[in-house]
């Protein structure tokens, strides 16, 4: 067990989040990529590496679907299945590791934000190194997600920009219709996140979508809130995209 954790707020207070106060923290990726994901009430959706649950959580709330969550650490684990009790939202918890994970059911959506770092020199903390620095390859992530998608279902990827081609060579056969939806924090500023999102079965044409935009102002003066209203309608509202990947990946 975590030696001290913090109750944080999420979606403007809407859902209250346990998270260890020294180790993986969550932040706004997982808000965005629950964003991401076009489920609707009573789909079933895989989320891969949940960590305390922010992205799964995020989801339920906005669209009443079913969500399954796969966590390696224990501890992490179990922060998230009291944050979907805490929440009153349906999120079922397996404890494994992916590369061993047994499980056989399909999905409509699996979604996952995997480690961002593939090299470097490991942190002190165990835990946050598992969350950000990279065991399994990208590619092992995107083919578990791609096989337990059922027919015309989605996968969704939040990830750095500096691993999009990393991303596009592991993409599994089974998947196309891939969209690329760039993150920038500010109007001029180069993405530094990338939301991916692919269709099982699909054989559109690769789509990459305009930045996101988040932050309003030109730079950084002071604490106040500078959000731009699609930001605001993801991180204080709960809402989703207004479906740029749904509606590109069709095909």
């Amino acid at each position: 067990m975590f030696a001290a954790v913090t109750e944080d707020r999420f979606l403007d207070g809407r859902l209250r989040i346990l998270q260890p106060r020294d180790g993986y923290r969550a932040a706004t990726d997982p808000v965005f990529l629950a964003a991401s994901v076009p489920a609707r009430a009573g789909q079933r959706v895989l989320e891969l590496g949940c960590g305390v649950g922010v992205a799964a959580l995020c989801l339920a709330h906005r669209t009443g679907a079913h969500l399954t969550g796969v966590e390696v650490q224990a501890d992490y684990a179990d922060l998230a299945r009291r944050n979907a009790d805490a929440n009153a939202l349906p999120l079922e918890v397996i404890e494994g590791d992916l590369d061993r994970l047994a499980l056989t059911d399909s999905f409509d959506h699996v979604m996952a934000n995997p480690p961002y770092y593939s090299g470097g020199t490991p942190s002190r903390d165990a835990g946050r190194d598992i969350a950000l620095r990279e065991d399994l390859p990208l590619a092992r992530w995107m083919e578990v997600m791609a096989r337990r998608l059922r027919p015309g279902g989605t996968m969704t990827l939040i990830f750095g920009a500096d691993r999009l081609p990393d991303a596009l060579c592991a993409m599994p056969s089974s998947v196309g219709s891939v969209v690329v939806l760039p993150l920038a924090a500010r109007e001029g500023r180069a993405p530094k996140r990338l939301i991916l999102q692919a269709r099982k079965g699909g054989r559109a044409a690769f789509v990459l979508a305009a930045s996101a935009i988040l932050h309003a102002a030109a730079e950084h003066k002071h604490d106040g809130e500078d959000v731009t209203p699609l930001a605001r309608l993801i991180l204080r509202e709960g809402g989703g995209f207004p479906q740029p990947l749904a509606a590109a990946s069709r095909g």
